[in-house]
């Protein structure tokens, strides 16, 4: 029989010593009986507090279903099956799971789970709640999520502390991955409260902390387990150290800011790089009681960008999303808002390996060969940059293309042949993107778009972002080293009319469809790469959204009593790895 399996890696008669890794590709970097991973602080200090500051609000506290407003932190409650190591690019090591067996083909799982895991009112969890927990996110979780669990067509419990599932037809190499990374929730608990509601309540949980105080619109209080079951595992081992993470809620990030330079919080994580270069001379740092931070990164930075969608009649046409596209004026608004500062994003997975760059060759060009049918002859060419010219000449060629697909300019105004202008409304959840939309409202402009900026508050935003309603929507897609098949949830034909996916452009393409889904399907590193620089190619020039701008690396700024270890991993910092410790 054991001839079957792929196993990882041996049961080991110790509990902490049988910490066990699953590699999407490759082998795991850590084997059996490593102490801790290498990004951390294994001697960190417990104790202090992480103070963070959040944007809107939130409306529930139950983060297992697609609805309500949820706060940051509700990841920390429950335990997984196995947690991710931020040093590989997608690398599994045992947490729930003790060990595991995988068919050679990847179709089936075995976890075998750990006796001594227990939720917070110290009932044991069992493979009995495993199987609950698969059931109920099938049913209610995020659309990605349904897409891999609806595959499973077979649960086995051999006894209380092993499951194995088994897959159906459809299944790609990701499937177990993603079935590893399920939370266990407790079937004692919610089968006496109803999953698929919002709550404010604090549900019961498994990790390392456990919410103690909401108080909605204005913070949210996770106070630290002392006799958390995982702690000494060496997964875990440096990670969570302080004993309560306090989130505050702000109406905007201009309060959030000049409460943090008031000392309200000790912690901000910045994302716009001109507050980063002009707001931070408040009298903390000068005194040295804040310390700002750049830390270079190697992950595929967000992607952010001005989304067309596709739903809309008027962007149907490739041609008018290229031609809108060249308007955007990428290197006066880097200038002018940036201070040069921000690289213009030229890929779906920018700041990584997994960018496109140069002409197709080898096996990404005999992936992209079949599907020539269905894409732009451009794929075949150097991957996708911005226009080059000064605006007069992209003017010019966003005119002629505009032409070419029945569009004219009459009276000042852009026109179809009913006589019909060219307008539609670009819509915004932070204040920060304005002054970028309306630059580029004002440039549409010149060739006779009439473009309008509409920013919502948090919970209208979400609401029109589910149902794509919307014309342009600013947005962001986040990928890491190993991008799978969230990336038939981002772009693929399959979830462009299902409310609460991620295809916010509403693309349908074969093409796209296909180099998606071969992508979670690459058996090897190499053939990953290929095909993810291929889908980039189809992507970009798609023309389905408008590019944003990226900086390549973390700016933080916080106290001086807060710590974070020598080595930082590809993925960047890691956050639960911080910790407090008084004297600089």
């Amino acid at each position: 029989m054991a001839s079957l399996f792929l196993v990882f890696l041996l049961y080991m008669p110790s509990a902490l010593a049988s910490d066990i890794g699953i590699a999407m590709h490759g082998e795991p970097k850590y084997k059996a009986g490593f102490d801790h991973v290498e990004y951390v602080n294994p001697d960190a200090p417990k104790g202090g507090e992480l103070r963070i500051s959040e944007i809107g609000a939130f409306d529930s506290l139950n983060g297992h279903i697609i609805f309500g407003n949820k706060p940051e932190g509700l990841d920390y409650l429950s335990d997984k099956l196995m947690q991710r190591a931020w040093d590989e690019p997608f690398t599994l090591y045992g947490l729930v799971a003790e060990s595991v067996d995988v068919a050679p083909d990847r179709s089936w799982i075995t976890f075998h789970l750990r006796p001594q895991a227990r939720f917070h009112d110290g009932v044991p969890m069992t493979a009995d709640d495993v199987k609950f927990s698969f059931e109920r996110i099938r049913e209610l979780g995020y659309p990605a999520q349904r897409r891999v669990f609806g595959l499973v067509n077979k649960v086995d419990i051999s006894d209380p502390h092993t499951i194995t599932f088994h897959l159906g037809p459809g299944y790609d190499r990701e499937c177990v991955m993603i079935l590893a990374l399920m939370a266990v929730l407790p079937k004692h608990y919610w089968e006496k409260h109803d999953l698929s509601k919002t709550t404010l309540e604090p549900p019961l949980g498994s990790g390392p902390y456990k919410i103690t105080s909401v108080d909605p619109g204005r913070q949210l209080v996770l106070e630290r387990v002392k006799d958390y079951w995982a702690k000494d595992l060496p997964i875990n081992k440096g990670y969570y150290n302080f004993d309560k993470i306090i989130y505050i809620y702000f109406r905007n990030d201009e309060a959030a800011l000049q409460a943090f330079a008031s000392g309200y919080y000790n912690y901000r994580h910045e994302f716009d790089i001109s507050k980063w270069l002009t707001r931070y001379d408040f009298k903390n740092i000068a005194d040295g009681k804040v310390i700002k931070e750049e830390i270079p990164n190697h992950r595929p930075a967000m992607l952010k960008a001005f989304v067309f969608n596709l739903r809309k009649p008027m962007f149907a046409d490739r041609r008018v999303r290229e031609a809108l596209s060249g308007m955007f004026n990428d290197a006066w608004i880097d200038k002018t808002f940036y201070f040069g500062k921000l690289k213009r994003t030229t890929s779906i997975f920018p700041n990584s390996e997994l960018a496109a760059s140069g002409k197709p060759e080898g096996e990404e060009l005999r992936i992209l060969t079949q599907y020539k049918a269905d894409l732009p002859p451009e794929v075949f060419g150097d991957a996708w940059q911005p226009p080059p010219g000064d605006m007069r000449e992209r003017q010019r060629h966003a005119i002629e293309l505009l032409k070419e697909a029945g569009w004219k300019y009459q009276n000042e105004r852009l026109v179809n042949e009913k006589g019909e202008p060219f307008r539609f409304e670009i819509l915004l959840q932070d204040a920060q993107d304005e002054k970028v939309a309306l630059e580029f409202a004002h440039d549409l402009s010149k060739i006779g778009v009439a473009a309008t900026v509409r920013t919502v508050d948090n919970s209208q935003f979400m609401g029109h972002l589910t149902q794509y309603d919307y014309d342009m929507v600013a947005y962001r897609w986040i990928s890491t080293l190993s991008p799978g098949n969230e990336q038939v949830n981002f772009w693929g034909s399959q979830t462009a009319d299902i409310k609460g996916a991620r295809n916010y452009a509403g693309i349908r393409n074969k093409a796209v469809d296909a180099l998606a889904d071969s992508i979670a399907r690459a058996v090897d590193r190499a053939t990953l790469v290929a095909r993810c620089h291929a889908l980039d190619r189809a992507l970009m020039y798609g023309y389905y959204m408008i590019p944003l701008f990226y900086f390549g690396g973390d700016m933080v700024a916080h106290t001086v009593d807060i710590h974070r270890p020598s080595t930082t991993p590809v993925y960047g910092m890691v956050l639960e790895t911080l910790w407090h410790q008084d004297g600089g």
